[in-house]
């Protein structure tokens, strides 16, 4: 990110971006004038496209698709520490790196001033004395400069050793913050992320998007059965299927508790629900049992809401909509796949 402007460009951004915002009817916030000051500024480029989109489709600066946008590109969670302490780490590894630099250059400089000399006394050499104390002194220079490069050369690879395994750290870190630990699929937080992606991502193509939202029926009477420690077993199960019934961009992840979704870029509603049928067969053609005592616990089922995504319009709105196909299924049955196509058939069903 960029913030080498000069005072007057700085100035010249701060009044374009606040001109933009009135325009828009954007209220004057801290968070709100940082994103479209970095608009204005073209600091960065992901941010820009991304206003630019919405901007063409003509579509509305809410106050909750402003905060959208803030939390996608500046929010920060309890990663920070993690990743202060990694930079720390960095910061400590270059300033060893340039204590070393500094001798380094030093020496180089010397050795070019020692070179410098030997070249304007080769035409006063008077003796093989004269020459073997000049080849003396260059070799020792070399030696001096060759003993510093072979240090630096250490304490780089070293440092390059230790950047590595930071970066691998960091790549840990990433995983395990953004994977659900019980099911080990992707946990709210990367289905965010992947959800925000894919919508930037359809506006952009021109593509559609579409959202399962998937919820086990009667798990708390399933769980109050047999134990908490069996539902664990269920929601992992339900876990794999959802990951054998994802591929490419696909995304699957554990909403919460019970609830789990499916993000599915460049499908429609139509080829959504036949993906929501194939995991809710799935699913209800397994038998349960347990290892341990062997006893049969039966068959599960799972209710599915089938959102599609219109371009432009707060994730809140299709998250809701996927939602409610979800508990108009439950209230009319369960054990079935619901899109927002059928919701208004649905409700009418279901307040009769």
């Amino acid at each position: 990110m960029d913030y080498s402007q000069s005072t007057e460009q700085a100035l010249e951004y701060a009044r374009t971006a606040l001109e933009r915002m009135g325009e828009r009817g954007i209220p004057a916030t801290p968070h709100n004038f940082t994103v479209w000051y970095l608009h204005c500024s073209d600091s960065l480029p992901d941010l820009t496209r991304t206003l630019d989109i919405l901007i063409d489709n003509d579509q509305e600066f809410t106050e909750e698709r402003n905060r959208e946008i803030y939390e996608k590109f500046f929010s920060r969670d309890n990663e920070s520490a993690a990743l202060s302490t990694a930079a720390a780490k960095i910061e400590s590894m270059l300033g060893d790196i340039l204590a070393y630099l500094g001798p380094a250059g030093d020496g180089a400089a010397q050795y070019g001033k020692t070179l410098e000399t030997f070249t304007g006394e080769i035409d006063g050499i008077k003796s093989a004395d004269d020459l073997r104390t000049i080849i003396s002194g260059v070799l020792a220079e070399t030696r001096t400069v060759m003993k510093v490069n072979k240090a630096l050369e250490k304490r780089l690879n070293d440092s390059s050793k230790h950047v590595t395994e930071l970066k691998e750290n960091m790549e840990d870190l990433r995983r395990e913050a953004t994977t659900d630990a019980l099911t080990g699929i992707a946990n709210r937080k990367l289905f965010d992320q992947a959800l925000r992606m894919a919508a930037t991502q359809a506006m952009e193509e021109g593509t559609e998007l579409s959202l399962l939202m998937i919820d086990i029926d009667h798990f708390k009477k399933f769980n109050d059965t047999y134990g908490h420690q069996v539902g664990d077993q269920v929601l992992r199960l339900l876990a794999s299927t959802l990951e054998s019934y994802t591929k490419g961009k696909d995304t699957a992840a554990r909403y919460g508790g019970e609830e789990f979704c499916v993000i599915l870029p460049d499908t429609n509603l139509g080829d959504a629900v036949k993906v929501g049928e194939g995991i809710r067969r799935a699913v209800g053609d397994k038998v349960l049992t347990n290892r341990k005592t062997g006893q049969d616990l039966g068959r599960i089922s799972v209710t599915i809401g089938a959102g599609l995504f219109d371009l432009g319009e707060p994730l809140s709105q299709l998250i809701s909509r996927a939602d409610r196909a979800l508990y108009l299924g439950k209230g009319n049955g369960r054990n079935r796949v619901v899109s927002q196509d059928q919701m208004k058939d649905l409700e009418l069903v279901f307040d009769s």
